[in-house]
């Protein structure tokens, strides 16, 4: 597993939520990219990387394609589960 070589951002709330879901899936980066792409939505790892490392901001078409993909809520991804549970 390669370390991140940038410090977090503080671009997004939901990239360390899309971390955790995609490794929750046992996805690689290069998975979930190929599933994105299916989905028909073109981002690259670099794009992704930042996304999960907060660097830049996740749309509102990739936040949802995002939860399809992961199988979770756009709630989850948002944060909003944990706060209402």
């Amino acid at each position: 597993m390669r370390l991140r070589k940038q410090a977090l951002g503080t671009r997004n709330i939901v990239g360390p939520r899309v971390e955790q879901a995609r490794k929750e899936k046992g996805l690689r980066q290069k998975e979930l990219l190929a599933q994105l792409q299916a989905y028909g939505l073109d981002m690259n790892s670099s794009g992704l990387s930042k996304l999960e490392g907060q660097l830049r901001n996740a749309t509102d078409i990739e936040l949802a394609a995002l939860a399809d993909i992961l199988d979770v809520s756009v709630d989850r991804l948002l944060g909003r589960e944990e706060r209402d549970a």
